[in-house]
């Protein structure tokens, strides 16, 4: 009996360890999909931007022509070569260049990040300095305190509106 026992136990600890294996596996699989799942939201965000950034740069700043168009363009520091930044979208024409920053889950922490990646734009595109630099922040949607810390710091709010995406509190606009 005590054999049978000690058999028992023995069988009973590699089955725990082999479920405890197996949990650890579905853990890591489980993290690996919530991450791509988290990813793609982000990615949603600003695959809904993208287009409208057409729109917006056509109906408020008269841009109709794009001289250079990229989404998610990667691109290194031109001082510091070990800095490297994407962009979530940049559009040049003529006289300005509008730099969208696109975030699904919007928060002041990343207005403040982007208001320091707009100080040091022209680093990462000196071939622009010349040109004058628009900033949009959007989301699929803000609340009026992140559309008044924008604005309060010149960055135009985008979010939806009704049934397309537009930009909000356009007051300045015409001041700029």
């Amino acid at each position: 009996m005590e054999k049978d026992r000690k058999a028992f136990e023995e069988r009973l600890e590699k089955d725990r360890k082999r479920s405890e294996e197996e949990l650890k596996a579905w853990r890591a699989e489980m993290n690996k999909k919530w991450g791509e799942v988290t990813n793609k939201l982000g990615t949603f965000a600003e695959d809904m931007v993208v287009p409208n950034i057409k729109g917006v740069a056509k109906k408020y700043f008269g841009c109709e022509d794009f001289d250079f168009f990229a989404v998610r363009i990667k691109k290194r520091h031109s001082k510091d070569k070990t800095k490297r930044r994407e962009f979530d979208c940049i559009a040049v024409c003529d006289e300005i260049i509008i730099l969208n920053e696109t975030k699904s889950n919007p928060k002041i922490e990343y207005i403040n990040d982007f208001i320091e990646v707009l100080k040091e734009f022209y680093d990462y595109f000196p071939e622009y300095r010349d040109k004058k630099l628009i900033s949009i922040f959007a989301s699929m949607y803000l609340s009026d305190d992140l559309v008044r810390y924008l604005t309060k710091n010149g960055i135009y709010a985008m979010a939806m509106k009704e049934d397309i995406m537009d930009l909000l509190y356009l007051g300045f606009i015409r001041d700029s």
